[in-house]
C-alpha cells in the first residue's frame, strides 16, 4: 500500500492564506451589504401607452405607479415618429407636399406660393413644430447632427420650417435628443429620470455640451446609453466622465441576455473605469418571456435577481393582459407593488440606484493567498508522485511561487490572478477528495458494515470534505474581490473547465491509490500505465457500453449547460423544481451538488465500507467529486454576493446530506428486504 506525507510546511503555507482569503471576504461583505438600495423603473412610453390602452389620464397612471413604488421612469431620445403621434411637432416628405399641390388638396396658400416659387424639393423633408421648445430643441438637434449643409431654413407665413436633405423614412426614426418636455413632467410626477442618450456620429464636445445642458435643472438618477456606443466614444469619453462626475451621475450598465457581463457598449467600460466605478447593474425580464409568466414569478425573479445577481435597477415592463379577475391597470399596479414590498421584505430599500463603494483588496494579503495556492499545488504533486523528494519539491515550490508574486509585487497580475482564482477552484476540491481517499483506506470493511456506523462516518466525512473544499472557496473569493469584479467588468474564466479538472485531477490520486479492477487486492494498485492497458482490454458487454454512453453524453451535457452559454435547454420539470427550491431556500442549493454530488457522497461511503466492487466505488468518487468542485465553483460568480454563495454551499450540504441519508435508508431497507425473502426462498426449499 502506497504511502503519501502531506507536507506539513506547505499545509502551514495555505492555513496562512485561507486567513488572508478570509479577511478579504469579510471586507467584502461589508462592501456588499452597504449596497442596498434598488431602483424600481419603467420606460415613460410604456406608461402612457398603458394609460392610452386603459383611457386614462396620463397623470392618474403615473399616481398610482408612483404610490406602487416605482421610483424612476426611462426617457429616450425623441424621434419624428413619436411627434408625429403627439403633434409637437412634424415631419412632412417634400414629395407629399408636391403631391398634395397637384392634386389641389394643398390649401394653404403660402405652401402653394413655395411649390410655385420651385423651393420644394421632393427629396426633401420639412419640419413645422406646434411647441415652440420642442422644435427649438429638434432645430438645434438636427444642426448638430446634419450640419447648416443639410438643414435650412425657410418662411412660411409668419412660421418657421426647416427643410432637411435626409431619406424620409430614416429620419423618422433619427434620434433628435432628449425632450426636456417629458423629463419635467416626469421630474413633476414625482419621479427621477433615467436617461438614455445615444451617440453622435464623429461626436465633438460642443454635441456632448448639448446633450448634458439638456439634463441642467432635471432630477436625474442615472444615465443608460442607448445603441452600440455610449455617448463621446470612442475619443471623447473623458469628456462625458467629466460632464457625469459634474452632476455625480451613475452610470447604468445593462446586463446582457446571457447573464454574462453586459450589453455590449463602445466604451463603457472606460466610462465606468472613468467615473471610479459610480455604476449599477441594470436589468430587464426580455419581452418575449414575461408574458408567459405569472404575476407572482415575475416578482420572485426581481426578488432573485437582485440578490444574487447585483442588480440594482430593475427596469420593469408593464403586462399587457390582465390577470384573472383584475384590469390590465390593477395587474400592474398590484405587480409594481407586489415588486415592491417583496424586496422590502428581503431587507432591501427603495430609491435611486445604489453603487458599490470603491473596493480593491490589499495586495500584500494576495501576495499570502497566492503563496498559498503554489503550496496547494505542490502539495497536490506530492501526493500523486511516489517517491516525490523533500529538496525538489521545495525547488518546484519556490520557482512557481517566483513566478505567480513577482507580478503581483509589482502591482500587476490581474491574468496571474485569475490563474491562480482558477488554480483554487480545482485543487481544493482536489485536495478534499484526496484526503478522504487515505482516510477512507484506514477503515475497518465489512460486507456486514452497521448501518448506523455507515452514516456517522458519512455525515463526519462529509462535513469534513466540504470544509476543505470551502477553502477554496475563501482563497478564490479573496484573490479576486474587487469591484470589477463584483460589477462583472472582469470576470472568471473557465468555468466549464472547473466542471471537469478536479475529476481528472482526482482520478489520477485514486489509480494512485486503489486498484479499481481487483476487488480482492484494492489497496495494491497497478501504475496507471498498467491500469489504462487492462481499462482497454476489458471485455465489455453490449449493456455495459451503453451505461458508458449515457454517462459520456449526460457529461457533455452537463459542461455544456454550465456558465449560461449552454446550447442544451433546461427541461420543464427541473425549472419547476428549481423554482420551489428558490422559494424554499434564501439561495437555492445547486442541483449537482444537491441531487448528484453530495448523495453520491453517501452512497461512496457505503459502496466502500460494504466492499462493493471497487469499480463501482471509483464511479461514485467520481460523482462525488462533482459536489465538492461546483460547491466551490459557485463562488467564481463574483457578482454574486459572498454571503448568499457561502449560504448556498452550506445549505447545499446539509439538504443534499439529507437527500443522501434518504437514499441510504432505502438502500438499507432494499437490503434487508432482500435478505428476509431470500431466507423465505431458501426455508421453502428446505
Amino acid at each position: 500500500m502506497r504511502v503519501f506525507n502531506y507536507n506539513r510546511w506547505f499545509i502551514l503555507l495555505i492555513a496562512i492564506g485561507l486567513v488572508a482569503g478570509l479577511v478579504i471576504s469579510f471586507q467584502r461583505y461589508h462592501v456588499e451589504s452597504s449596497n442596498a438600495t434598488i431602483e424600481l423603473a419603467l420606460d415613460y412610453e410604456d406608461l402612457l401607452k398603458l394609460a392610452e390602452n386603459e383611457g386614462l389620464p396620463p397623470s392618474e397612471v403615473l399616481a398610482e405607479t408612483k404610490k406602487a413604488g416605482i421610483t424612476s421612469l426611462a426617457v429616450y431620445e425623441t424621434t419624428f415618429k413619436k411627434l408625429n403621434e403627439n403633434g409637437k411637432a412634424a415631419a412632412t416628405s417634400g414629395s407629399e407636399i408636391l403631391q398634395r399641390y397637384h392634386n389641389g388638396s394643398l390649401s394653404d396658400p403660402d405652401w402653394s406660393a413655395l411649390v410655385s416659387a420651385g423651393k420644394i424639393v421632393g427629396t426633401d423633408v420639412y419640419v413645422t413644430g406646434n411647441d415652440p421648445q420642442t422644435f427649438k430643441e429638434v432645430k438645434e438637434d438636427l444642426l448638430l447632427r446634419l450640419g447648416n449643409e443639410r438643414v435650412r431654413t425657410l418662411s412660411v407665413g409668419s412660421s418657421e420650417v426647416l427643410a432637411v436633405k435626409a431619406n424620409y423614412e430614416n429620419f423618422l426614426k433619427m434620434n433628435l435628443g432628449m425632450p426636456t418636455d417629458e423629463m419635467k413632467a416626469v421630474n413633476a410626477a414625482g419621479f427621477y429620470v433615467i436617461a438614455r442618450p445615444s451617440n453622435y456620429t464623429d461626436v465633438t464636445e460642443k454635441e456632448i455640451d448639448a446633450v448634458f445642458d439638456r439634463l441642467n435643472g432635471i432630477k436625474i438618477s442615472d444615465i443608460v446609453f442607448s445603441g452600440p456606443q455610449t455617448l463621446g466614444a470612442p475619443k471623447l469619453l473623458n469628456y462625458t466622465v467629466e460632464k457625469m462626475k459634474q452632476r455625480d451621475i451613475t452610470l447604468g450598465m445593462i446586463e446582457n441576455v446571457s447573464q454574462l457581463k453586459f450589453y455590449p457598449q463602445d466604451g463603457l467600460v472606460d466610462i465606468a473605469q472613468g467615473l471610479d466605478y459610480k455604476a449599477a447593474r441594470l436589468y430587464t425580464i426580455p419581452k418575449d418571456e414575461q408574458p408567459k409568466m405569472k404575476l407572482a414569478d415575475a416578482v420572485e425573479r426581481w426578488s432573485n435577481t437582485d440578490e444574487e445577481r447585483n442588480i440594482r435597477i430593475d427596469l420593469l415592463r408593464p403586462y399587457e393582459k390582465p390577470a384573472t379577475g383584475l384590469s390590465v391597470m390593477q395587474t400592474n399596479i398590484k405587480y409594481f407593488a407586489d415588486t415592491r414590498d417583496k424586496l422590502e421584505a428581503k431587507g432591501f430599500e427603495i430609491g435611486p440606484a445604489g453603487s458599490l463603494e470603491i473596493y480593491d483588496g490589499s495586495q500584500l494579503l494576495r501576495i499570502f493567498i497566492m503563496i498559498g495556492i503554489c503550496a496547494a499545488g505542490v502539495l497536490y504533486l506530492s501526493l500523486i508522485i511516489p517517491d516525490f523528494k523533500l529538496k525538489y519539491q521545495y525547488m518546484l515550490f519556490v520557482l512557481i511561487t517566483l513566478i505567480c508574486v513577482i507580478p503581483l509585487a509589482m502591482g500587476h497580475g490581474n491574468k496571474i490572478r485569475v490563474l491562480g482564482a482558477f488554480a483554487a477552484a480545482n485543487l481544493f476540491p482536489t485536495l478534499a477528495m484526496i484526503y478522504l481517499l487515505d482516510k477512507m483506506k484506514d477503515i475497518k470493511r465489512s460486507k456486514n458494515s452497521s448501518f448506523l456506523r455507515i452514516m456517522l462516518l458519512s455525515f463526519g466525512m462529509i462535513i469534513v470534505t466540504s470544509a476543505i473544499s470551502l477553502i477554496g472557496a475563501a482563497y478564490l473569493s479573496g484573490i479576486l474581490s474587487d469591484v470589477r469584479y463584483f460589477l462583472e467588468i472582469e470576470i472568471f474564466r473557465g468555468i466549464k473547465l472547473t466542471f471537469v479538472l478536479p475529476m481528472i485531477l482526482v482520478g489520477i490520486a485514486l489509480c494512485q491509490r486503489f486498484n479499481v479492477f481487483d476487488d480482492d487486492n484494492p489497496l495494491v494498485p497497478m501504475n496507471i500505465i498498467e491500469q489504462i492497458k487492462h481499462f482497454l482490454n476489458m471485455k465489455i458487454l453490449v449493456k455495459t457500453l451503453m451505461i458508458f454512453v449515457m454517462l459520456a453524453l449526460a457529461m457533455v451535457v452537463f459542461i455544456e449547460r454550465s456558465g449560461h452559454t449552454a446550447g442544451f435547454p433546461v427541461p420543464g420539470i427541473e425549472l419547476k423544481i428549481r423554482a420551489i427550491l428558490e422559494k424554499t431556500f434564501f439561495a437555492r442549493p445547486r442541483s449537482k451538488e444537491l441531487f448528484i454530488g453530495h448523495p453520491a457522497f453517501f452512497i461512496m461511503v457505503m459502496a466502500w465500507l460494504r466492499k462493493w466492487p471497487v469499480f463501482i466505488f471509483g464511479i461514485l468518487v467520481f460523482a462525488a467529486t462533482i459536489g465538492q468542485g461546483s460547491m466551490v465553483e459557485t463562488f467564481a460568480h463574483m457578482r454574486t454576493p459572498v454571503y448568499m454563495s457561502l449560504v448556498r454551499g452550506v445549505g447545499g450540504v446539509v439538504f443534499g446530506a439529507l437527500l443522501g441519508f434518504l437514499v441510504l435508508l432505502i438502500l438499507e431497507l432494499w437490503r434487508h428486504f432482500s435478505s428476509v425473502l431470500e431466507r423465505r426462498k431458501n426455508a421453502g426449499h428446505e
